[in-house]
């Protein structure tokens, strides 16, 4: 394949998805703001008018943020790619790191400094989206100097998990000949288990305050929850989310002796104890049907088809000539061909997305089924609504933009599914 035709695709792939993006915002944009005016049937009397409203505008508001971050998106990758960035990049580090440090610490280099002007360029975005975006529809609660420590914390455990990971595999990718990809996704599967036990008691502490549920009520509420359902847990936990954000959640986490139920504080003070055992209920059902390993398997099995063409790619000079950087005749660049890969892979994927999204609705589904069986149906449904209420999330979604962008069914669709339309 030619080098123009590797520009070429990339060229259409690209402009057609931000084309398609631009598209779906659009419509979902109208379709929020053509049924601001009135509460839904199905809400009357269960989310006023004010309510309704302030979602329908928090939803404009993120959807056009989100049409300027994918335009901003989109011209960052083509300076990466097209215009040269990443090449003049490459060789300006392959000159101060490779002979000094040797080959392996040059490409660990690239991909971190690659990393850091990623997140750089981001990062006005990510603060307008606190400070601004969240501020203003009365979701933030953090402060500046909480805001500048989680991005501190995230650097360092980014460098600190990433950057070794980084140089594994691109010393398999070095040392194990043709075949290395599956050494890789191997060392990539081994580390997506080992996060699984490290995430919920070493990293999120690093971020939340984690106490022990001490409500008598809901604690036997739940614990009799898990029972029924034949689960176990270490333990129970409140998690201080209204330190930065007034949005409320909760999750089931870890895996064998580290499994977790956590609670946010703001679902707490917003929910019954009946409500929150249905809600907890749900996120049972996800186990019970085994939807976290199936989620695994399919991003395992999507790791290993990337990986696999990419050990396909990086033989192919006219790759790297076609997406802006000048290849190395007399040995692929394991680094540049990882980066290429991670920066152009969503372009081509993105149509994967509405696949992705009708797993995930189907999955919710079942798991409110499930939740429908073990507890009150009633207190799901209630809860349910006092959810996307407190969220503002949007009762009126466009259904073109939930079948590519929803990953949970809209509140209409999932009442109507429990069999419990209001």
């Amino acid at each position: 394949m030619s080098a123009l035709f590797f520009t070429l695709a990339f060229a259409v792939a690209l402009a057609t998805v931000l084309v398609l993006r631009m598209m779906l915002v659009t419509r979902q944009i109208r379709h929020v703001a053509k049924h601001r005016g009135a509460v839904p049937p199905d809400f009357v009397g269960a989310v006023s008018l004010a309510a309704h409203q302030k979602a329908a505008d928090y939803t404009i508001a993120r959807q056009r943020f989100d049409l300027l971050t994918a335009a901003w998106s989109a011209m960052v990758l083509v300076g990466w790619t097209l215009l040269g960035g990443l090449d003049a990049l490459n060789v300006s580090l392959r000159e101060v790191l490779q002979p000094r440090w040797g080959e392996l610490a040059y490409e660990v280099g690239l991909i971190a400094a690659v990393s850091a002007i990623g997140g750089l360029l981001d990062l006005p975005f990510e603060a307008w989206r606190t400070f601004k975006l969240e501020q203003r529809f009365g979701f933030n609660r953090s402060t500046p100097a909480l805001w500048w420590r989680d991005q501190l914390v995230q650097s360092l455990v980014g460098m600190v998990i990433g950057l070794p990971l980084a140089a594994l595999v691109l010393w398999l990718m070095a040392s194990m000949g043709a075949l290395w990809w599956l050494w890789a996704f191997a060392a990539l599967a081994a580390f997506i288990l080992l996060m699984q036990g490290l995430y919920p008691t070493v990293i999120a502490p690093l971020f939340n305050k984690f106490t022990p549920l001490d409500d008598p009520e809901l604690k036997r509420r739940v614990e009799g929850l898990m029972q029924r359902c034949g689960f176990r847990a270490q333990g129970f936990y409140v998690m201080d989310g209204s330190r930065r954000s007034a949005h409320a959640n909760a999750y089931f986490t870890g895996f064998g002796p580290v499994k977790r139920v956590v609670f946010f504080d703001t679902l707490l003070k917003r929910l019954t104890p009946s409500e929150v055992e249905a809600v907890l209920a749900h996120e049972l059902g996800h186990f019970h049907h085994r939807h976290v390993q199936q989620r695994m398997v399919t991003m395992l099995g999507l790791w290993l088809g990337t990986l696999a063409l990419i050990g396909w790619l990086m033989d192919q000079p006219n790759f790297y000539l076609g997406l802006g950087v000048v290849p190395n005749m007399v040995a692929p660049n394991h680094a540049v061909a990882l980066l290429l890969m991670m920066m152009v892979g969503p372009v081509f994927s993105f149509l994967l997305g509405p696949l992705m999204s009708a797993a995930s609705r189907r999955h919710e589904y079942q798991a409110d089924a499930y939740a429908g069986q073990q507890s009150n149906r009633g207190d799901l449904a209630s809860a349910l609504v006092k959810l996307f209420d407190d969220n503002a999330s949007t009762l009126t979604p466009d259904p073109l933009y939930v079948r590519f962008y929803y990953s949970h069914p809209p509140a209409s669709e999932r009442l109507a599914a429990l069999g419990l339309r209001r």
